[in-house]
């Protein structure tokens, strides 16, 4: 049985047809796992010495590359620090020294917390792989394979195109979508006939820019605004909301009433 077709930007009830797709790139901060809540502590953490009120993280910090995350919220609030280097100690000296502070409170985060995948992402990526519909992750930082094992998931995507990867393939960071045609040759789709699924707007603007047929925002916490302004193609706040709903006489009915905005 095909799902609903997303047809129209204002339709509440339309189902994604994943089976039009023959691959779905995701983000993994946010899509995946809710690493976005460590990420977006971890920042604040780390600018809490400077006494700045809020880190307006989905502004200038989420979806971007750890430096260029670092730079984006400096030039915000007018404040100018040398570049440094990748090898500078974790401090406040230089932008790369803030990153890798950065860096290390994530990851002491991650350890002492630990992470769980969403549910409804797990029954997404059951369904995809029912239909043969190849996957990717596509994630700006440089701990995702750290991530996915603390996840349980280090062997579920056979192409994983991270912070590291875009370095030593010498890849521009989203919202550049580089790292998405990247990976789509990788796992031998093209944009075409591909999906790309986001939480930040920098990858939303990624996937648009990179011309993907569909690109869908996860919005779960406030950022439909930004995510319809990249460009995002239809917004749900969870991915289960994308998938068919069997009613007890075993067909399906639409779902998505609260968690589909097309």
């Amino acid at each position: 049985m095909a799902l609903l077709s997303v047809v129209s930007l204002r339709r509440m009830t339309s189902l994604v047809d994943w089976t039009a797709y023959d691959g779905v790139l995701f983000d993994l901060d946010g899509v995946v796992t809710p690493t976005a809540e460590i990420h977006e502590r971890a920042w604040a953490e780390l600018f809490q010495p400077w006494g700045f009120e809020s880190i307006d993280y989905l502004t200038y910090v989420d979806g971007k590359p750890r430096y260029d995350g670092v730079r984006s919220f400096l030039d915000s609030r007018n404040v100018v620090l040398p570049d440094g280097d990748e090898s500078d100690p974790a401090g406040e000296d230089s932008v790369c020294a803030l990153g890798n502070r950065k860096n290390a409170l994530f990851t002491s985060m991650l350890e002492r917390d630990g992470i769980a995948p969403y549910p409804g992402t797990l029954q997404l990526l059951g369904l995809l792989d029912a239909a043969g519909i190849r996957q990717a992750i596509v994630s700006s930082s440089k701990n995702a394979r750290t991530v996915l094992a603390a996840a349980g998931l280090s062997t579920r995507f056979p192409v994983v195109v991270d912070g590291v990867t875009a370095v030593h393939a010498a890849l521009p960071g989203k919202p550049d979508p580089a790292m998405f045609h990247h990976a789509a040759k990788l796992l031998g789709v093209t944009a075409d006939r591909s999906a790309v699924v986001e939480d930040a707007a920098a990858g939303v603007a990624a996937g648009v820019a990179g011309r993907f047929a569909l690109v869908l925002g996860v919005d779960r916490g406030g950022n439909g605004d930004a995510l319809r302004s990249a460009g995002a193609h239809a917004i749900v706040h969870d991915l289960v909301d994308t998938l068919p709903d069997q009613d007890e006489r075993g067909g399906m009915t639409e779902v998505g009433k609260n968690g589909i905005d097309l």
